[in-house]
């Protein structure tokens, strides 16, 4: 399965978080899936950190790439077909990274692992 992780699950997953449900840690961990991480997720994750509206276990430089690739996480791309999806959505919600996160899993096909609620309302395949 491929599986693409919101904000709060990369976040919660690098700090070893009790916060991830069982299914959810245990999807990210499970070697046969294929995880993915979205740049407009870590653009999400640097503002809020330059802002001081989040901790992060290790300054933002140490963590990115390093812990991505430690962990076997591998980056999706933005690509056109992407922005495409993301301008013909519906305003379900309102975040720009949630929605941009959105079209790419409708695109590839990816269930996000994200609690979320929100996400649903796209028909976006969702894993918690």
């Amino acid at each position: 399965m491929n599986v693409l992780l919101d904000a709060h699950a990369l976040l919660w997953f690098l700090a070893g978080s009790d916060k991830l449900t069982a299914n959810a840690l245990a999807s990210i961990q499970d070697t046969r899936n294929t995880v993915f991480v979205s740049p407009v997720t870590l653009w999400e994750i640097s503002i809020k950190d330059s802002l001081g509206k989040l901790t992060l276990p290790e300054p933002f430089a140490q963590l990115f790439p390093a812990r991505l690739e430690a962990s076997g996480m591998l980056m999706l791309p933005i690509l056109m077909p992407h922005l495409h999806r993301h301008r013909a959505l519906p305003f379900h919600h309102h975040d720009p990274f949630d929605r941009l996160l959105i079209a790419q899993a409708i695109e590839e096909d990816i269930t996000v692992i994200s609690c979320d609620g929100e996400f649903a309302a796209y028909g976006v395949k969702l894993l918690w």
